[in-house]
């Protein structure tokens, strides 16, 4: 039992010893490798940064050898570019020696022509002075005999021209004349003066010009494109122009361009927008003029189509007269004096109405308003007497009723009254003026007077200096200068006057 005690603490104790010596020789074991491992790690470390060295050595060696080459290159280059150099600047001198020598040359041939142009000047003068003396006359009196006897002859045979021409051309237009005539005085660019084919929009200020522009003139395109019109962008302060035949698309761009300005964003797909809305807008005003026409002319039951056209004539202007009114007007006047005569008020007061309805589509169709309206009037079902008081109002057609030819008596009225068309006070006195300045600018004319409203001009000339054969040439001369200068309705009378008085006196 002794024994046993003893033991057991002296193998603890031992145990103990035996574990303790052990776990020192597994740390010392341990902390070798951990030593080995680190050194082989330093030496593969070491080693890479060896071998990177080595290779950005290389590539350093090999970009030097590059850029040596490179160099060389362009050394040989710039040798090559001296040595032509060289070689031009040498062909430069050369061609230089040789200007020069081809100057003294010239300028040695130059002194010899000029001392024979002075010998042959002094020899023409010696000529023209015996032939002077041969003849009794000095040169510039055989020039002006001489012109003077080639004037006379060349104006007879121009006057004989002239007069044969006009003949010719009289002959001829006559029967052009009455074809042509009646058409051509309907047509939208002969009754439309320049005012009323433009439409003035104010803008803010000039800088708003180059928006509506755009780049490289992308916006006005596509406005032009959109609208249908031509936009006239000139030097004419805070205003833009806007140009068309066709007064709807005139106002629809009115319109439409006035809202891009206030908006400020024009660009072309706002414009696209812009128009399309003005459009819509216009075509609401167009049935709403045109039913209030109806109503206030007191022609009902007429279809929408009819009344769409007739709203298109608040658009419309004829020598400064609104067509719109014009219509309702002529309407009314057309149903008193049926009333007075005993006719038919409601056809008289419709053919008043729709006398001018071809004048919303002439400018789309051919032939004169007054056959486009019938027949317009025709497919949408009015009766036949109302047709035939649209297609006679100019007596294009016989009249066919008592009606037609009050429609055609209120039309004059509407048309002829005091202040229903006009032309601006200013362009007209300036366009008198022109015409009288225009034949007061020709030679041989004393006095010009403008007459008839600017319808006929009369030109007085002196007779001492003008023949009759003259007094022709400027009556053309005049009515010439007139056609290129001025601009006007119709046609405008160039009468000449050449009067002779014999004055004297009994004593």
């Amino acid at each position: 039992m002794d024994f046993t005690m003893v033991v057991i603490p002296v193998a603890l104790v031992l145990g103990a010893l035996v574990g303790f010596l052990m776990y020192r020789y597994q740390s010392r074991a341990a902390g070798v490798q951990l030593q080995a491992e680190r050194e082989r790690m330093d030496a593969a470390m070491h080693q890479k940064e060896r071998d990177i060295e080595m290779q950005a050595k290389e590539a350093l060696h090999r970009r030097r050898d590059e850029l040596e080459q490179e160099l060389s290159g362009r050394r040989r280059d710039v040798q090559r570019e001296e040595s032509r150099l060289d070689q031009r600047r040498g062909e430069t001198e050369k061609r230089a020696d040789k200007v020069e020598k081809r100057e003294n040359e010239l300028g040695k041939r130059q002194s010899a022509f000029d001392k024979q142009a002075r010998e042959l000047e002094q020899q023409q003068q010696q000529q023209l002075l015996e032939v002077e003396r041969v003849a009794g006359l000095t040169a510039r009196e055989a020039k002006e005999e001489l012109i003077a006897a080639v004037e006379k002859e060349s104006r007879d045979d121009m006057a004989r021209v002239i007069r044969r021409i006009e003949e010719e051309a009289k002959i001829e237009s006559e029967n052009r004349a009455r074809k042509l005539l009646v058409v051509a005085m309907q047509r939208v660019a002969s009754e439309q003066v320049s005012e009323h084919s433009i439409s003035t929009v104010p803008i803010p200020s000039d800088d708003i010009k180059g928006r509506i522009i755009g780049r490289n003139g992308r916006n006005i395109r596509a406005f032009e494109q959109a609208a249908g019109v031509d936009v006239m962008v000139d030097d004419t302060p805070e205003a833009v122009m806007v140009a068309s035949f066709d007064p709807v698309r005139r106002e629809v761009a009115r319109r439409a361009l006035t809202k891009l300005i206030l908006d400020g964003r024009i660009h072309p797909t706002q414009i696209e927008k812009t128009v399309e809305k003005s459009k819509k807008e216009v075509e609401v005003i167009i049935k709403e003029e045109g039913e209030r026409a109806a109503y206030d002319a007191g022609v009902p039951g007429l279809r929408p189509e009819i009344l769409r056209l007739v709203g298109k004539l608040k658009f419309r202007t004829s020598y400064g007269q609104d067509q719109h009114a014009h219509a309702v007007e002529s309407a009314r006047l057309a149903g008193v004096i049926a009333a007075e005569i005993g006719a038919n008020v409601e056809v008289a007061k419709a053919g008043g109405l729709l006398h001018d309805l071809g004048k919303a589509v002439d400018h789309e169709v051919e032939g004169t308003h007054a056959a486009i309206g019938a027949e317009i009037c025709r497919r949408y079902g009015v009766s036949p007497v109302v047709c035939n008081a649209v297609a006679a109002h100019h007596q294009e057609v016989d009249q066919e009723c008592l009606e037609a030819t009050i429609v055609e008596v209120a039309d004059a009225i509407s048309g002829a009254r005091p202040g229903a068309r006009r032309e601006n006070l200013e362009q007209y006195v300036k366009r008198i003026r022109a015409l009288e300045e225009i034949a007061c600018s020709t030679e041989g004319v004393g006095e010009a007077f403008a007459l008839q409203a600017g319808r006929e001009v009369r030109v007085i000339v002196s007779p001492e200096k003008v023949d009759d054969l003259a007094a022709l040439q400027i009556a053309r001369d005049v009515a010439r200068k007139v056609e290129e200068t001025l601009q006007y309705p119709g046609q405008i009378k160039v009468t000449v006057i050449r009067e002779t008085r014999a004055v004297d006196f009994a004593k």
